[in-house]
C-alpha cells in the first residue's frame, strides 16, 4: 500500500469518527441526521448532472436495492441517534461499528455467496465478539445481563444490523451495475451514481420518519436553529469520508488494506468520548476496544 493510500485512510479515519462525536456532543436525533442526508445530496448533484446519461442503463433491481438500502440507512441513523442518547460514545460507536462484521459474515453464508473463513478471520471474529462484550462493564465481575438490556447496548446492535442490511443491499446493487453487458458504467461513475441513488432513498425515508414522529418534528425546528452549521459540518463529514475512501482504493494492490486501516477510526472514536466528552474509562471498556480493533484488522486481512 502507498503512503499515498495511508494517509487518505488515516484521514478518513478521523473524519469518521469526528462526524460521530460530533452528532453525539451536539444533538444526536434523526431529525439531525435527515439534515445531514439533505446536504449530502446536495453535495452528490453535480455527480448526477455528470452521469446523468447512465441512469437509464441502471436495471430495476438495482432501483429497488437502492430503495432497501436507504431504508436500512435511515433506521441506522435513527438507532444511532437513539444509542448516542442514551450512553457513551465509547460503547455505542465501537459496537455499530464493528458488530456488522459478524453480521454480514452469517448472512452471507446463509445466502451462500460467501466464502471458507481463514483461521485469521475466525480468530477476529472471536475477538470482535469477546470485545463486545467486555465494552459495557465496569468490572469483570460485572458480567450480568443487565449491562446489555439497556438502551444503549440494544440500539447500537440495532443500528450494526442495519449496516449488514445496508452493506448487503449494496454489494447486490453493485454487482449488478458490473454485470452489465458490454459493461457501460465504469467502477467509479457506478459508486458515485448508486451513492446518489441511495443517499436520496435515505433522505426521502428519513423524511418520512421525521414527518410520523412528533418528537422529530420538534427536533427538526431545534435542529434548524440552532444546530444547522454542526449538522452541515455532520453532511459535509459523512460524504466526505467515503469520498477520501473512493479515491484511496486507486493507491492498493489490495482492498483488505482499506478495510484494516479504516478500523481506526474506533480507537479514535472511542478515545474522542473518553477524552473530550469525560467519559469513563474502565478497564474491561478500554481492552474491549482494543480486542475489537485488532479483531477488525485480522479479519480485514484474512
Amino acid at each position: 500500500m502507498t503512503s499515498t493510500a495511508t494517509i487518505l485512510l488515516i484521514i478518513s479515519a478521523f473524519t469518521h469518527a469526528g462526524w460521530n462525536f460530533l452528532s453525539k456532543r451536539e444533538y444526536p436525533t434523526q431529525a439531525f441526521y435527515l439534515v445531514t442526508s439533505v446536504l449530502g445530496v446536495l453535495f452528490l448533484l453535480p455527480f448526477l448532472f455528470y452521469y446523468a446519461g447512465l441512469i437509464s442503463l441502471v436495471p430495476l433491481p438495482v432501483w429497488i436495492m437502492a430503495g432497501l438500502s436507504g431504508f436500512f440507512l435511515a433506521v441506522y441513523y435513527g438507532c444511532l441517534a437513539g444509542a448516542y442518547q442514551a450512553g457513551d460514545i465509547s460503547i455505542a460507536y465501537p459496537l455499530a461499528r464493528s458488530l456488522p462484521v459478524f453480521f454480514v459474515f452469517v448472512c452471507t453464508h446463509a445466502l451462500g455467496r460467501g466464502h471458507a473463513p481463514g483461521i485469521y478471520f475466525l480468530m477476529g471474529i472471536l475477538l470482535i465478539v469477546g470485545g463486545c462484550i467486555l465494552l459495557p462493564l465496569k468490572a469483570f465481575t460485572h458480567l450480568q445481563l443487565s449491562n446489555y438490556l439497556n438502551k444503549c447496548c440494544m440500539l447500537a446492535v440495532l443500528a450494526a444490523v442495519a449496516i449488514a442490511g445496508y452493506t448487503l443491499a449494496d454489494d447486490t446493487a453493485l454487482r449488478r451495475l458490473a454485470a452489465l453487458p458490454g459493461k457501460p458504467i465504469s467502477p467509479v461513475a457506478s459508486s458515485l451514481l448508486y451513492l446518489f441513488l441511495e443517499a436520496t432513498s435515505c433522505m426521502l425515508w428519513q423524511s418520512l420518519l421525521v414527518a410520523v414522529s412528533k418528537q422529530e418534528r420538534l427536533s427538526l425546528a431545534v435542529v434548524l436553529k440552532i444546530h444547522k452549521r454542526s449538522a452541515a459540518v455532520t453532511g459535509v463529514g459523512i460524504f466526505l469520508t467515503y469520498a477520501i475512501v473512493l479515491v484511496a482504493m486507486n493507491y492498493v494492490s489490495n482492498i483488505s488494506y482499506v478495510a484494516a486501516l479504516r478500523q481506526l477510526s474506533i480507537p479514535i472514536g472511542a478515545l474522542m468520548g473518553i477524552v473530550l466528552l469525560k467519559e469513563p474509562p474502565f478497564l474491561p471498556k478500554s481492552i474491549g476496544i482494543g480486542a475489537i480493533f485488532f479483531g477488525l484488522v485480522l479479519a480485514a486481512i484474512n
